[in-house]
């Protein structure tokens, strides 16, 4: 399974409990991503409107806060729309996380130097993994409890917390210092100049390969969460326990891989992570049974740990300041909309595909993770490492 946010583990719940199909529930993940993507070739020009990239970051996270007033008032008030409008809602909520991750990684990068970063991100991952286990254990227990009352109850109380939580993060974000964006005139290319490069650019090589890699994954990640949920029967309890083994083990692996990347480099980690991430959907395939998908959880969370964290450092080795904003809001747009197609695509297959062990949705496992084996020998040795390591070796 992919690693997806907290809030990712609830709104798939929240959308079955509002009656969504499977058709439905893929474009829940698929289209927000698509718009939100869409967005980031604004990006730039959203920032110098506000004139700050702290200012922006600071009203990104208040309007992500109020946004879950309606979500979490979604579950009381029935009405025949409603899955569409939590589709609404999730659109606005994706196109401004986007948009912050794009601006956080750009000014948090200059606060570091390129020997730092791999330590910083590995110890500030491990943070937010510990904060992840609490949300995780958090939301899953409260969902289970409050749900023999009121299963209704139990989505408002969660989502209303959720974005107590979130208003609370908007106010320590203000408190950070903010660093001027400068620059010129030649830093500044299309979106179609970007994508003209692949045969001679390193970064846009790397961009394809993880782009391909977010595809093939999004074929079935949305619907791990159902299966278990629908075709397991397992209740939040067991269902928030699986999933708080990826949280726990990428905890693990932050700090890990961070440091093993300084030493060796991120594209070794890519290397060693891309492997297991294909075999990680056909690991379901072998049993339903609750302990052994914790072990698997487990394995998911460590290589996707490794895999995302390095991935961000590369970006942040190969890109120069001046245009990181550009080249993160340009890489997001590609990777959004790999996760657009991917999980449209898996939507529309995931209740046609003949049953694999009695579970249509295997055999979309099957297919995700052999797509996930072709994107990575297609592609993975297309582009370079760009820093030098600190045991020496020449720089590309």
């Amino acid at each position: 399974m992919a690693m997806i946010s907290i809030t990712d583990y609830y709104f798939i719940p929240l959308a079955l409990f509002l009656g969504a199909s499977m058709h439905q529930i893929g474009f829940l993940v698929a289209f927000p991503h698509f718009l939100a993507s869409a967005i980031q070739l604004f990006a730039v020009r959203l920032v110098n409107l506000l004139g700050s990239r702290l200012r922006f970051l600071v009203h990104g996270a208040l309007l992500q806060g109020l946004l879950f007033i309606p979500i979490a008032l979604l579950p009381l008030v029935p009405f025949s729309h409603r899955i569409e409008l939590f589709i609404f809602l999730v659109v606005l909520f994706r196109m401004s996380g986007n948009l912050i991750g794009t601006v956080w990684g750009s000014l948090t990068s200059d606060y570091l130097s390129p020997e730092e970063r791999g330590k910083y991100f590995g110890w500030r991952a491990g943070v937010t993994g510990i904060a992840g286990i609490f949300g995780t254990v958090f939301g899953g227990i409260l969902l289970y409890v409050l749900k023999p009352v009121s299963e209704s109850l139990s989505f408002l109380v969660l989502f209303s917390i959720t974005g107590a939580m979130r208003l609370i993060s908007a106010r320590l974000m203000s408190k950070m210092q903010d660093i001027p964006l400068k620059g010129h005139r030649e830093d500044d290319f299309t979106f179609i100049q970007f994508l003209r490069r692949f045969r001679e650019s390193n970064f846009v090589k790397f961009v394809f390969f993880v782009s391909s890699v977010t595809f093939a994954t999004n074929l079935a990640a949305p619907f791990f969460s159902v299966y278990m949920l629908r075709d397991l029967k397992q209740s939040y309890l067991l269902y928030m326990l699986v999933h708080l083994a990826a949280v726990t083990s990428s905890l693990i692996a932050f700090p890990v891989w961070g440091r093993h990347a300084d030493v060796v480099g991120n594209v070794k980690v890519l290397r060693i992570t891309g492997l297991i991430i294909p075999i990680i959907p056909l690991l379901w395939l072998f049993s339903t049974h609750f302990a052994f998908l914790i072990c698997v959880e487990f394995i998911a969370g460590f290589a996707w740990g490794g895999f995302n964290l390095c991935s961000v450092n590369f970006i942040y080795d190969a890109v120069s300041p001046e245009k990181r904003v550009r080249c993160l809001s340009y890489f997001n747009l590609i990777n959004g909309l790999a996760i657009f197609l991917g999980a449209t695509l898996g939507g529309y297959l995931a209740d046609r595909l003949p049953p694999l062990a009695g579970y249509p949705l295997r055999t979309l496992f099957a297919i995700s993770g052999l797509s996930r084996f072709f994107s990575y020998l297609l592609l993975f040795g297309k582009f370079q490492e760009v820093r030098a390591p600190k045991q020496g070796g020449p720089k590309k």
